[in-house]
């Protein structure tokens, strides 16, 4: 069954006929093929990606019912004054508010409305409406700061040209720290990185559309099987035919799937839960029969938990078997259930006698960090089978497990690291120094609250080789600070006994919302070797620091990430 629906789409009066119970975003981005508003975890209506104005008020499209703007006005970033909106996509830019720039277009609609509102002149105010969004790779703080460089007093946006700047030598630093091609642009901010998805809209209508279906369906692009798929003429059939639904969160509280080991006499403890890499694009691709099918990878690779998505083989499949073109779109719970996640850890660490000496088991294993301090690091692993999702080896610095284990064992002997710090990371050293493989060293220090035990702030020096651009840099540094803390404190999946993923929405990542997130100061010591990707070290830094804060604050040191007994851990969770 069909009904006619007539509203006003940035100026333009617009009728459609609709499906019933079709959402405002089906009809945006499906019949309007407007792609600036984006589908990160419909219909969960959490990820604020789909942001529009609604007779000027900020509205998640995919929640909305089409037939609830009958009669009304809706504004998408295509819409917006063109002045303002170049205006706070510069600040943005500017800012390294923006990475990959799939969430961005719903959060500059976001800001374009509170600012509208008068109510964006205070970084508290900012915070408290970025909480209906999620951004994985920012960490937030450019976000708040874009805002806060671009309200004038009075409530008006300035509008004066950005400063110049090489983004060619932008995109190479983003390229660096991402893991895969990156383009830095205002264009990318507005939207436009060249999702796969996009490209497929753009080109409608495509023959099929297909989604994948069944929940023994395991991702794997060696298996790719046209019957797991359902096809239909649009989006919303083939995801009716499939029965998607809404996500659910769980109801079991995310644990370590192994128990931490004995601590050895002077050292330290670890156990980690599953991690959702929780990038907001869902896998997705298209392909015509015999052709190349288009990357997931558009504008950043999701900090490499998507080099390895069957999204492509998928799309490359079906296409050959239906004789025509066919568009892939994962939904947010078919990512969460068959996307690789960082793999969880048991593990121990002791100092002794000029080495450090790691045992543990896991899924997958770790790589072995740098150490700056002279020390040995000796590693002794044992691979372990576990029912569950699906890991990572390409992982966001999978040398951060080894990293803080060392940075834990050396705290719990009180060792005297700025006595055997080698000349190069001396200039990054702070509470933790932690070296990358690839030659980049990141210092950092996690301050908590003496009485309350609250984020307070974190301080980062790293060292990257040649810059290449600041700002990007910058702004990769403060989201592995985000990533990190979100780790050690909050980040797990709930996951049973018999490995099926509960948590299937994505709030219940545990993502530390911008309203958590401390002030971050990153200080970039250049140099002249070549540029090396300097997040992953920070990342790993962060981690070790906020564990070792923690072990200080709390009088003992906690044996699982997230670390949710802790009091910082509690406070976050208000």
């Amino acid at each position: 069954m069909t009904e006619r629906v007539q509203f006003e789409c940035n100026g333009e009066q617009r009728v459609v006929d609709v499906e019933v119970g079709e959402s405002l975003l089906s009809v945006l981005r499906e019949r309007l093929q407007l792609t600036s508003v984006k589908d990160g975890c419909a219909p969960q209506g959490q990820c604020g990606c789909c942001t529009v104005l609604v007779d000027g008020g900020a509205r998640v499209a995919c929640v909305t019912p089409v037939t609830r703007v009958a009669g009304r006005s809706v504004t998408t970033l295509e819409g917006l004054d063109p002045q303002r909106r170049d205006a706070l996509a510069g600040a943005f830019l500017a800012h390294g508010a923006s990475q990959c720039g799939f969430c961005t277009p719903g959060i500059v609609m976001r800001c374009a409305a509170l600012i509208d509102a008068g109510k964006a002149e205070t970084p508290a105010a900012v915070q408290g409406a970025l909480a209906a969004h999620l951004c994985r790779c920012t960490g937030w703080q450019g976000i708040v700061e874009a805002v806060a460089a671009v309200v004038e007093p009075g409530g008006d946006i300035a509008t004066a040209p950005p400063a110049a700047r090489d983004l060619d030598a932008a995109g190479r630093r983003a390229t660096l720290e991402g893991g895969a091609e990156q383009r830095v642009a205002l264009d990318v901010v507005l939207g436009h990185g060249g999702f796969a998805d996009d490209e497929a809209v753009d080109r409608a209508p495509m023959s099929m559309v297909a989604v994948p279906v069944g929940d023994g369906y395991d991702g794997a692009t060696s298996d790719i099987d046209a019957r797991r798929y359902v096809t239909a003429d649009s989006l919303f059939e083939a995801r009716s035919r499939a029965a998607k639904v809404q996500g659910r969160r769980s109801t079991i509280a995310p644990a370590p799937p192994m128990a931490p080991p004995a601590v050895p006499d002077g050292g330290v403890a670890l156990a980690t839960s599953w991690v959702e890499p929780a990038y907001l694009e869902p896998d997705a691709s298209w392909c015509a029969p015999g052709g190349v099918p288009a990357t997931p990878l558009a504008n950043g690779g999701a900090f490499g938990a998507k080099t390895a998505s069957s999204a492509p083989a998928a799309a490359r499949a079906l296409a050959d078997a239906h004789g025509g073109e066919v568009r892939v779109v994962w939904s947010r719970e078919d990512v969460v259930r068959w996307g690789p996640k960082r793999a969880p850890i048991a593990a121990s660490a002791r100092y002794d006698d000029g080495r450090v000496v790691v045992r543990g088991r896991g899924p997958a294993t770790p790589e072995i960090a740098a150490s700056p301090y002279g020390v040995a690091i000796d590693v002794q692993w044992e691979t372990t089978e576990l029912p569950g999702p699906s890991v990572s080896h390409t992982a966001r610095a999978p040398f951060a497990e080894i990293a803080v284990l060392v940075e834990g064992a050396l705290d719990a002997t009180r060792f005297d690291r700025a006595a055997h710090v080698d000349g190069v990371a001396a200039a990054v050293l702070l509470d933790t120094c932690v070296g990358g493989p690839d030659g980049a060293f990141a210092g950092a220090r996690v301050a908590l609250d003496a009485v309350t035990g609250a984020l307070q702030g974190v301080e980062v020096r790293v060292g990257a080789g040649r810059v290449l651009d600041e700002i990007v840099l910058r702004s990769y540094c403060i989201g592995a600070v985000h990533m990190a803390l979100g780790w050690v404190l909050r980040e797990g999946l709930a996951v049973d006994d018999d490995g099926e993923v509960h948590d299937l929405t994505i709030r219940s990542f545990g993502v530390l919302r911008a309203k958590d997130m401390p002030p971050v100061q990153i200080e970039i010591v250049d140099d002249d070797r070549a540029p090396c990707r300097g997040s992953d070290a920070v990342f790993a830094a962060t981690a070790a620091a906020c564990w070792n804060a923690l072990t200080r604050a709390e009088g003992a040191r906690p044996t699982s990430f997230p670390a949710s007994d802790t009091r910082a851990s509690r406070l976050l969770r208000r």
